[in-house]
């Protein structure tokens, strides 16, 4: 018994030869998946990465000699040398989409090594720098012996940040490693 032919079908058919048919490579389909992940990644970097910027306007700001109350009046804490070093990170995808887009081992690589100095470095540096005040407040909830901005704990601020950047690094690591992994083995074959 013939099925009813649909527009979506190849005419002498009733769509049960899909079992012959090609099918896309493991390694292709893994790339593609892995490439796209890859990129959200890199849009998220960017929104951090405005994040900081936001935190980081008024030093810069003061740096050019420029005055604007409504910043000045905020009080922003002055920035330590990891803020500055991981916002660096960000103009890592500029060499990350062109190896994804050219499938670039070395280029990758090299974007890999990047985001685990400049990116993940930081990080972790303020991790440990801000773990003392987080650890007190946690533990004690007393404001007074610890670095607080606009009534809120500063390190505990921070730590938000730390979590969110810990995990885009660490999802970008994980998706150019399965990258990695997928272009070498299509070389291989």
């Amino acid at each position: 018994m013939a099925s009813r032919v649909t527009l979506q079908q190849a005419l002498g058919t009733d769509g049960s030869d899909f079992q012959h048919r090609q099918k896309v490579a493991t390694h292709y389909q893994i790339s593609a998946m892995n490439k796209s992940r890859l990129k959200y990644c890199m849009v998220f970097h960017y929104v951090l990465f405005s994040v900081m910027l936001a935190k980081l306007s008024a030093d810069i700001l003061d740096r050019l000699n420029i005055f604007i109350l409504e910043i000045e009046e905020l009080q922003i804490p002055q920035p330590l040398w990891w803020e500055y070093i991981w916002c660096i990170s960000l103009f890592l995808s500029f060499l990350g989409l062109p190896a994804i887009k050219t499938n670039k081992i070395k280029s990758l690589k090299q974007y890999m090594i990047g985001i685990v100095i400049l990116g993940v470095g930081p990080i972790l540096y303020a991790t440990i720098y801000y773990f003392k005040d987080v650890y007190e407040y946690l533990m004690d909830g007393d404001k007074a012996n610890i670095q607080v901005w606009q009534g809120y704990p500063y390190g505990v601020l921070w730590y938000g940040f730390i979590l969110a950047a810990s995990q885009v690094h660490g999802f970008t690591l994980y998706f150019s490693y399965n990258l990695l992994m997928a272009w070498q083995n299509r070389r291989s074959n």
